[in-house]
């Protein structure tokens, strides 16, 4: 099995779970399906780009960045 690839959209929703909707990171994980790990790492993404900090490696979760 190869590995799955997420949209941005996805990403910015699951992450939305954890800092919008009250979710723990692992609620979050069992309700899109993916690790701790990658939820974490969306989730942080998520933080940096609300602040206005645009990521430096992959694509960016929301339209503004």
């Amino acid at each position: 099995m190869g590995r799955r690839v997420f949209t941005p959209d996805f990403k910015n929703n699951s992450a939305s779970l954890v800092l919008d909707e009250g979710y723990t990171a692992k609620e979050a994980c069992k309700a899109v399906g993916v690790g701790l790990s990658t939820m974490e790492r969306w989730v942080s993404q998520l933080r940096q780009e609300r602040k206005g900090i645009t990521p430096t490696k992959g694509t960016a979760l929301t339209a503004e960045q």
